[in-house]
């Protein structure tokens, strides 16, 4: 199986930007966490970028993916075009929050990709990653594109 993981702008600092908040652990051991866990038979192909155009780029670029991960960072409550590239995914995308957006400043608390996303982890700080990929393992190739309440 091959899966996607995809994190915006400022996930690169993960691990020493604002600790109280997104925890300690950093984005390397993050994706390696998901590739021990994916295990052999599946792959991960990963991107950061803080640049929307290149999340947008990757998605399309690996439109054979059998399903991906997102944690869009703050683009989730500002990007249009973004939510319209996990739309056009033919394959289920997770999105990932590791702070609880709900209980943050109010413009966090709308996501552009919720109703396109098959599926939502948020505010389990990085073992969401964790989660997400375990609800891929047990979904991708039956779940539908839109979110689910699962």
């Amino acid at each position: 199986m091959k899966l996607l993981l995809l994190n915006g702008p400022n996930l690169n600092t993960l691990g020493a930007r604002e600790p109280a908040i997104y925890g300690t652990t950093t984005l390397v051991e993050v994706v390696q966490r998901c590739r021990d866990l994916a295990g052999p038979g599946h792959t991960i192909a990963d991107l950061q970028s803080n640049h929307e155009g290149a999340l947008i780029d990757f998605l399309q670029e690996h439109a054979d993916a059998d399903g991906a991960i997102i944690n869009p960072g703050g683009l989730a409550h500002t990007s249009i075009v973004l939510r319209d590239a996990v739309a056009g995914c033919a394959f289920p995308v997770v999105e990932v929050h590791i702070s609880d957006i709900g209980k943050r400043e109010p413009f966090r608390h709308h996501t552009y990709l919720a109703d396109v996303a098959a599926h939502q982890v948020i505010g389990k700080g990085v073992a969401g990653y964790a989660e997400a990929l375990e609800w891929l393992l047990q979904h991708a190739s039956t779940a539908p594109k839109k979110r689910s309440n699962e």
